[in-house]
């Protein structure tokens, strides 16, 4: 009598433990959900964000520069079309990335009928990447009007203007080399391709002296 009611009170410990561990996965998969929206939404607010001040300073420069009236056409043309094109890709960055927000901020969480990785990449991963690339071609573009800005403003002041348009122009050249060579080069590719993982090429190095320092620190 006493074996069953040993067994009997096992196997409702064993019942409780395994309904407390349930609860406990599902609070950590909540936590996981909630974790990674906020890490999305993170980023779509930071790229909205830079999308929408670029394309604001854009608008700004077209709007308040003065264009001098013996302007060589070849200059307005260029202007024009650079300060147009560097507003609506920056606007359609902002925009998507503004959609892809509001979609990830309505996913639930608690009942996840697809999990949240799934919900990526079926649903917003492909739009993140287009803002995403649209962000790194309305970058340059955005340097290009700076320096045509520079021939501009500087047009009716002769030779001093001749120096200081070339001076903000170099600049330009300068800034654009600098984000092609380095940032695009480093982080375009990561950025862009799902495919791309961190690597750590000491790695295995680094856990294998973890390893045996835990091994002598056992041993002492």
């Amino acid at each position: 009598m006493v074996d069953l009611l040993d067994i009997g009170w096992e196997i409702k410990c064993r019942e409780e433990d395994l309904k407390q561990r349930a609860l406990e996965n599902e609070r950590r998969a909540i936590d996981d959900a909630r974790r990674s929206v906020d890490e999305k939404a993170e980023q779509l607010k930071a790229l909205g964000q830079q999308s929408a001040l670029i394309a604001g300073f854009a608008m700004v420069s077209m709007v308040e520069a003065s264009i001098p009236e013996d302007l060589h056409p070849l200059l307005i043309v260029l202007y024009g079309a650079t300060a147009s094109i560097t507003v609506g890709i920056m606007l359609l960055s902002m925009l998507s990335s503004t959609f892809i927000l509001v979609a990830i901020l309505r996913y639930d969480c608690v009942n996840r009928d697809i999990s949240f990785h799934d919900f990526w990449r079926l649903r917003c991963a492909g739009d993140f990447r287009v803002a995403l690339g649209l962000f790194t071609y309305g970058v340059p573009l955005f340097m290009v009007l700076l320096g045509l800005l520079g021939w501009i403003v500087f047009w009716d002041h002769e030779q001093a203007g001749i120096l200081a348009s070339s001076i903000v122009t170099i600049i330009v050249i300068i800034a654009m080399t600098i984000f092609f060579t380095h940032i695009q080069w480093k982080w375009g590719d990561f950025l862009l391709n799902k495919e791309v993982m961190l690597y750590n090429p000491n790695a295995g190095i680094d856990a294998q002296n973890r390893k045996m320092k835990q091994t002598s620190t056992a041993r002492k």
